[in-house]
């Protein structure tokens, strides 16, 4: 009998993830595309990491960072008792960092195909930066924009090494489809651990699809 609570987990750390990664990736791509300042190579560099660099080393960072002995760890535990590690926040945060590169290249890159011109008309006409963004910059983003939801939502749902480093495997709190997938197939439960793959397999080409029929239609 497979359990469906790593199913629905994962849904939900996806969807937060990339709920948390469309504004923060949409955001710093903005801030990117407007700023020129020393280091902005670097600072781009840190920012897409997490997508070059091996999962558990990301894990480990973020357990560094957000462990008992971390500085992060610390003031939450100390000011708002706040314990991150082996929940299922730890997890999505997890799931933010490795998606985060996905968003913000997308986004940069749907940014910079836009006319710059046609946002400069709007200014002259004397429409304000929000109006400037929600009426012209983002209609004409929007494909670009709603590729990065979907490959987000994707890196995230199958985020195995950071969560497990962050996060553990704890069943029916911190097991993820990925996580399920591995201790199953070490217990030689091949049949569950088939299962799971069918249906994260299922999930991720049901987004893909998706994005492609809709982009497809316009």
């Amino acid at each position: 009998m497979v359990d469906w609570q790593p199913v629905y987990l994962s849904i939900k750390i996806a969807f937060t993830s990339v709920v948390i990664v469309f504004v923060l990736g949409i955001t710093a791509a903005i801030v990117m595309r407007r700023l020129q300042f020393p280091g902005k190579a670097a600072v781009e560099a840190i920012m897409t990491l997490p997508m070059v660099l091996p999962p558990v080393v990301t894990g480990f960072i973020l357990l560094l960072l957000i462990g008992k002995q971390g500085a992060v760890g610390q003031f939450l535990d100390s000011y708002l008792g706040v314990q991150l590690v082996f929940t299922p926040y730890a997890a999505v945060l997890a799931g933010t960092v490795v998606a985060f590169p996905l968003m913000y290249q997308s986004a940069k890159a749907a940014f910079r195909s836009i006319d710059t011109q046609l946002e400069d008309a709007a200014r002259t006409l004397g429409a304000s930066e929000g109006r400037v963004f929600l009426t012209i910059t983002l209609p004409l983003a929007w494909h670009g924009l709603a590729a990065g939801v979907v490959l987000s939502f994707a890196r995230a749902l199958g985020e195995f090494g950071a969560t497990i480093m962050v996060a553990g495997n704890i069943p029916g709190k911190t097991q993820t489809i990925p996580l399920a997938i591995y201790f199953a197939s070490e217990a030689n439960d091949l049949t569950t651990a088939g299962i799971y793959v069918i249906i994260i397999s299922i999930l991720t080409f049901l987004a893909v699809f998706g994005l492609n029929t809709w982009a497809g239609e316009k």
